[in-house]
């Protein structure tokens, strides 16, 4: 009897080995034509595709016969990890195991590899353990093996970044590399001001790709836009540049539609951004100087617009050339580039710088704010009007230490940048009277109320509230030093809503009517109106300050429009459209001096500093009046009142926080809870 058992049980083992053997003989014959149909629906060099990648489930369980009897074993695990087993067991497998884990790139799933294609490092005393092995991937483009799913994600990020696909590196095996065509699927195409650009797939992960583009910073474009456009008909031809050129949208929008009134320089420090600049000016029919490449007419005898494109970086760029326009817009901070920027700027540039690290300037992040800035700040209700005016005392701090000096022509703040364009002014007086200009900020804790030091006075002497006298402890700190000088050019205003006119730029001509009507900021009660009217007039959509602005003319009298009390004049002349010529030629030294005679003459008609939120002071149990008719209670007054475009809820005045509140309680009315309470309270009286 024992005999017979071991018979059977030898017979069973017997069995067993050649079903295994069967098992393995079945896989490579059902690897090969499954590899064979791989082969014919792609290139030639997909034939050496790892079989861990596949399209679809059904493709990984082809390589086994599951509908075949006996056991058989895992296409992607060895012998010892995996026994041979059953079909319904080994579907399971396949499905939970090495399926479900798969990374997806362009169609193609890279299934999770047990195979011994890598083995395991070597310890410390560099012995490694016998038959064990790493599970891993196979990269579809370069076949590489990556053990963990989450870097084998960066990894096809990165051959994204590049440019590389699983198409460029099939056609690497049978010739020489190409670089992927313009019109491919691995870049889109975007139009923005009649300007097409290439981005690719990554392009709004700034630290995942060098060809950085933000969709949401069209608004500061057209505004650098409509500033360079000023500039261009002050004088002509401009030297300009963009140092941050990236996608090069900028610079050439610039070049595309001023054409020779600018000489366009677009700069980057990445041979990736170099390489996609020049083939966005192809794109765009603009030709790159010193290249054979673009064409050099329009067939009419109209020379077409030409572009500098330069790899190297923006501070070297701005030491060896001079430049009348300069735009720095990099990834951050920009106090590393203001002191490069203002060395060779010619007299009466602009210079325009486009800050995005919105922590320290929003006061997020008070110790890189001291770090960067030099300036202590603290979370206010004006923390915009606080970060802009700190970013241009930085920028007076880099002109002084060249001898120059700033007239800060456009002051923005918006949710994810800020945006200060200045005009600079050569020379030590013009440097000292924008330092003087730099001053500490007096902020109370408890009501908010805000004014500017002025030299010898004391914290608590100088607010004009009692805080420090009715509340215990300090209530007052020092912010700063910051810009205490007007933020806006009324003339300069103007001449960019002109521009935004003249190049249909729909989008900015509400947020620079508001600007206009900021700066401003008029008690007049009376309408002058003059000898003629503007031939197009366009209304501030952002309240009562119904400001009265050019369109189509460029020279027209002094007019003025009335709306609830509120007075805002119209484009003046072309003497006060700012310190520049309007012929187009530079100033001379006597002219130059006699702009500055007209700067200190309007000191007094800069607009007030700072605003107050009507939200941030409403009174409890009062319903407030609508900001409009409280924009006409504030005039009647006496007080300076305007909308601010920092703050949908802020009003700039010139009343202390004591009188803005008197004003706002003296129009307000008890809610109906208000009332009901304050007659209990006579009753129980």
């Amino acid at each position: 009897m024992a005999e017979v058992k071991e018979a059977g049980a030898a017979q069973l083992h017997q069995e067993d080995v050649d079903v295994k053997r069967a098992g393995g003989r079945d896989a490579e014959q059902a690897a090969e034509p499954a590899r064979d149909s791989d082969a014919s629906k792609a290139p030639s060099t997909t034939s050496e595709r790892h079989v861990s990648i596949q399209t679809r489930l059904e493709g990984l369980e082809m390589l086994v016969d599951l509908n075949g009897a006996g056991r058989k074993s895992c296409p992607l695990c060895p012998e010892e990890k995996f026994k041979a087993c059953y079909s319904h067991k080994l579907r399971r497998h396949l499905q939970n195991l090495h399926w479900k884990v798969y990374v997806e790139f362009e169609g193609q799933k890279m299934c999770i590899c047990h195979l011994p294609c890598r083995d395991v490092k070597p310890g410390l005393r560099g012995d490694q353990p016998p038959g064990r092995h790493v599970a891993h991937y196979h990269c579809v483009v370069c076949s590489v093996t990556i053990a963990r799913k989450t870097d084998m994600m960066s990894h096809l990020k990165r051959h994204v970044n590049k440019g590389e696909t699983e198409a460029s590196y099939s056609a690497s095996a049978d010739g020489p590399f190409e670089e992927p065509a313009p019109s491919g699927h691995a870049y889109e195409i975007m139009k923005e001001l009649g300007t097409n650009v290439q981005l690719l797939p990554n392009h709004s992960t700034p630290q995942k790709s060098d060809t950085y583009f933000n969709r949401k910073m069209k608004s500061n474009r057209q505004l650098v836009f409509c500033s360079l456009a000023v500039l261009a008909e002050e004088r002509s031809p401009l030297e300009c540049l963009d140092a941050f050129g990236a996608t090069g949208i900028m610079g050439l929008q610039w070049a595309k539609h001023l054409r020779t009134s600018v000489r366009v320089t677009i700069t980057d420090i990445s041979d990736t951004c170099v390489k996609m600049i020049r083939e966005n000016c192809e794109l765009n029919s603009i030709r790159v100087e010193g290249s054979s490449r673009g064409p050099s007419g329009d067939g009419e005898g109209v020379p077409t617009a030409a572009v500098e494109v330069a790899k190297m970086d923006a501070n070297v760029i701005m030491h060896l050339r001079p430049f009348d326009y300069i735009h720095l817009d990099p990834f951050g901070t920009a106090v590393n580039y203001l002191d490069a920027a203002f060395r060779n700027v010619r007299n009466l540039g602009i210079i325009s710088v486009t800050s995005t690290d919105t922590g320290s300037l929003y006061a997020k992040s008070p110790n890189v704010t001291l770090r960067h800035y030099g300036c202590h700040i603290v979370r206010t209700e004006y923390y915009k009007e606080l970060a802009a005016r700190m970013l241009v005392a930085t920028v007076a701090r880099a002109a002084a230490r060249c001898n120059k000096g700033i007239e800060v022509l456009l002051a923005v703040a918006l949710e994810h940048f800020v945006l200060v364009v200045v005009r600079v002014l050569r020379g030590p007086t013009q440097a000292d009277d924008s330092v003087k200009k730099l001053r500490k900020l007096v902020h109370c804790q408890w009501c908010e109320e805000r004014v500017f030091l002025k030299l010898g006075n004391m914290v608590d002497e100088t607010l004009p509230c009692d805080c420090h006298g009715t509340l215990p402890g300090k209530t007052a700190v020092h912010l700063g030093p910051l810009w205490a000088g007007a933020l806006f050019n009324t003339g300069f205003l103007r001449r960019m809503l002109s521009a935004a006119v003249q190049h249909s730029m729909d989008d900015i001509q509400p947020l620079v009517k508001t600007l206009i009507c900021e700066s401003e900021c008029t008690t007049l009660k009376t309408s002058a109106h003059g000898s003629s009217a503007v031939s197009g007039q366009g209304r501030c959509d952002r309240g009562p300050c119904a400001a009265v602005c050019p369109e189509t003319a460029s020279h027209t009298s002094v007019s003025s429009a009335v709306e609830c009390g509120v007075v805002i004049r119209t484009l003046q002349s072309g003497d006060d459209a700012g310190p520049a010529d309007p012929c187009g030629k530079r100033k001379t030294g006597e002219e130059s001096g006699n702009v500055m005679k007209k700067l200190k003459s309007d000191v007094s008609l800069e607009h007030p500093p700072f605003y107050y939120s009507i939200h941030r002071h409403s009174i409890r149990g009062m319903n407030m009046p609508k900001l409009n008719r409280f924009l006409q209670y504030l005039t009647e007054a006496g007080f300076r009142v305007a909308r601010t475009h920092f703050d949908p809820t802020g009003i700039r005045t010139d009343a202390t926080l004591v009188q803005f509140k008197s004003v706002l309680t003296k129009y307000s009315v008890p809610t109906a809870a208000g009332a009901q309470t304050s007659v209990d309270t006579e009753n129980a009286a």
